[in-house]
C-alpha cells in the first residue's frame, strides 16, 4: 500500500512515482488467454509475423499492471475511496515481452465534494514508459479521496 495521503496532501502539479514492473512473455500470454486472446498476444509465431514482430501485452494488461503499481505505491486503504472513472486511455507504443514499464501520476486539479464533505475529487494524468523512455500508456483518471479528519 502507498503512504497515507489525504485529499489535502495531494498537490496540483506534483508528480508521484508509482514504481515499475517487467512483463514476461508467460505473464502476457496468461493474461491474454483469459481476457484478450488475439494472436499477437498469445501465439509466438503469429506475433512474430505481425506488425509487432513478437508477443506484445494487451493494452488492458498494461492498464492492470499500472493499476497494481498505483495500489502498491500511491493509494492507501484509509484515504482511497475509489474512482468514478477514467478518460482518454491511450497506448502509443506496444509493450513487448521483457519490457519494464515505469509509471507516474500527476495531479492536474482537485476540488472538495459539494455533496460529501468528507471527501474531495482529484483529476490526474497517468503516464507509463518503457525502459527506453517511450510512452506506452497515457490515461486521465479521477479519484475520490478522503479528506483529513478534523481534530
Amino acid at each position: 500500500m502507498g503512504p497515507l495521503r489525504y485529499w489535502e496532501d495531494l498537490e496540483v502539479g506534483h508528480s508521484y512515482p508509482l514504481g515499475s514492473k517487467t512483463l514476461s512473455e508467460d505473464e502476457i500470454v496468461a493474461f491474454a488467454l483469459q481476457f484478450d486472446p488475439q494472436l499477437f498476444h498469445i501465439d509466438r509465431e503469429a506475433a512474430k509475423a505481425s506488425m509487432f514482430g513478437g508477443i506484445i501485452a494487451s493494452g488492458w494488461h498494461t492498464c492492470s499492471v499500472v493499476m497494481r503499481l498505483m495500489v502498491d505505491n500511491f493509494l492507501h486503504p484509509e484515504s482511497s475511496l475509489g474512482s468514478p472513472g477514467v478518460d482518454e486511455v491511450r497506448w502509443p507504443k506496444p509493450v513487448h515481452a521483457g519490457d519494464t514499464i515505469a509509471a507516474s501520476l500527476t495531479v492536474t486539479s482537485k476540488r472538495p465534494s459539494a455533496s460529501k464533505p468528507f471527501m474531495g475529487l482529484t483529476a490526474t494524468d497517468l503516464t507509463a514508459v518503457n525502459q527506453r523512455g517511450e510512452t506506452v500508456l497515457t490515461m486521465k483518471g479521477n479519484n475520490l479521496v478522503k479528506r483529513r479528519p478534523a481534530g
